[in-house]
């Protein structure tokens, strides 16, 4: 058993010191191109830092994601070459499981329940999904973080830093300081598997009246900080309804929405890891989709009710051709020196994003645009536009909401959903009031037994 456990620490010692230096090598051939003027191939060098990062398949190919749905921050060939990673890790074997299940639970650890599968069920960056049944009967997803993931990402951070460090020498256009902070704060809240408790028992409080989004309920005397037991909900994967009648797709981007929104207008919370594997659909055999399940509670970001406020204001400024308000918004945000040219630069995506909410009537996201071109020219023009006007910091704050926005838009294209965005946003949102939000998200923090946000 110890040789086990020490082959698996030593491949995992030994792959990162490859992916480590893969980075390394990807940065110094990038850099020397850039410093000898030499153009190369853009697209090979994308493709080589996307297969170095996605070497580890760990938390730092999730941060490079997440740069990925930064607009401007990354050419366009780079930013999609890290928008196709995939979050996957070697499972861990049935006998690893049971040992590490034994140091979670104790040595009676299969009395606790009446049956439970050491072959995962599913796999993510951090740890693997087992299937079990509760003594009661009910159907459990067990969540057990693999061995060492804390030194893991710090490590990773470690390479980010690399990337980060480069693409501030050579593309100064967006300082990503403030955003380098974010990602490793909310990477290592990940590892708290009760803190993810307590966050879906703050989604399950919130959503808990909106009959088309399920939220797992939790199993405190199951879990650890490394082991997170929550019912298992039965459901079909979102991509396999692309098919399905326009009113089951428009029914799970209906439900998707408010999964989204109902708590960031209400309660200053969000879902930060809006991404298609975070949602199953519930409904019938023939895919009359009922609502959706919404998965994986390890990225939240919760909001002051003040940020919340600048969301509105930037939403008004738009729909009212108000610029001196979405100046405001983004002072709001955290961005500092804006000279009208850059605040007008940032309206450039801020309209892009909006867009849907800002149309009174039934419509796709895309409206009309290809899929595969959406976004891409205001993207461009946002990068062109910063390179006269920036440098720009990015505030932290920013970094989740955008990657949150673009993922439920990127699952509503392949939805392709028709629905009236605006009167959604509307219903939704209702008055904004700063006071009531901070109200209501004390009472509902302090519920679930979370800091309130600073």
């Amino acid at each position: 058993m110890e040789d086990e456990e020490a082959n698996r620490f030593s491949a995992r010692a030994a792959r990162y010191a490859r992916v480590g230096a893969n980075v390394g090598g990807v940065a110094a051939r990038i850099a020397g191109a850039r410093l000898l003027g030499g153009g190369g191939a853009s697209g090979s060098r994308a493709a080589a830092l996307a297969q170095a990062l996605g070497g580890l398949k760990g938390p730092v190919m999730k941060a490079a994601q997440m740069m990925a749905s930064v607009p401007g921050l990354l050419p366009q060939d780079y930013a999609e070459e890290l928008q196709k990673l995939q979050s996957e890790a070697p499972p861990m074997g049935a006998a690893f499981v049971k040992r590490r299940m034994r140091a979670e639970l104790g040595a009676d650890w299969q009395s606790l329940f009446a049956a439970f599968d050491p072959h995962p069920a599913a796999a993510a960056s951090l740890g693997q999904v087992h299937r079990a049944t509760a003594k009661d009967g009910t159907a459990l997803a067990c969540k057990l973080q693999y061995p060492d993931m804390t030194s893991i990402v710090e490590a990773d951070l470690r390479q980010l830093e690399i990337v980060f460090a480069l693409h501030r020498r050579l593309n100064p256009i967006i300082d990503t300081r403030e955003m380098a902070k974010e990602i490793g704060d909310r990477v290592r809240e990940e590892l708290d598997y009760r803190r993810e408790a307590k966050h879906a028992a703050l989604y399950r409080d919130i959503l808990g009246h909106v009959e088309e989004v399920r939220v797992p309920g939790v199993r405190p005397e199951l879990s650890t900080g490394r082991l997170l037991t929550m019912e298992w909900l039965d459901g079909g994967k979102l991509l396999g309804f692309k098919g399905a009648g326009e009113s089951s797709r428009n029914r799970i981007a209906k439900a998707m929405f408010k999964a989204w929104w109902i708590p960031f207008s209400r309660f200053g919370v969000i879902h930060g890891d809006a991404h298609l594997g975070n949602y199953t659909v519930f409904g019938t055999n023939d895919q009359e989709a009922r609502g959706i399940n919404l998965l994986d509670y390890g990225c939240i970001r919760i909001f002051t009710a003040k940020f919340v406020g600048g969301v509105v204001d930037l939403y008004e400024g738009l729909l009212h051709k108000d610029f001196a308000r979405t100046v405001h918004a983004y002072e709001t945000w955290g961005f500092r020196g804006l000279t009208k040219d850059l605040a007008e630069t940032l309206n450039i995506w801020a309209r892009f994003i909006y867009a849907p909410l800002l149309d009174d009537r039934v419509r796709s996201v895309a409206d009309g645009v290809a899929p595969a071109k959406y976004g891409r020219k205001e993207a461009f023009n946002l990068h062109q536009a910063l390179k006269k006007e920036g440098p720009v910091l990015v505030p932290r704050e920013f970094v989740f909401m955008d990657r949150a926005a673009i993922g439920l838009g990127s699952a509503f294209l392949h939805l392709d959903a028709r629905l009236n965005f605006y009167q959604l946003f509307h219903e939704t949102m209702g008055k904004f009031s700063a006071a009531a939000l901070a109200e209501r998200q004390a009472g509902a923090l302090a519920k679930a037994g979370l800091p309130a946000p600073v």
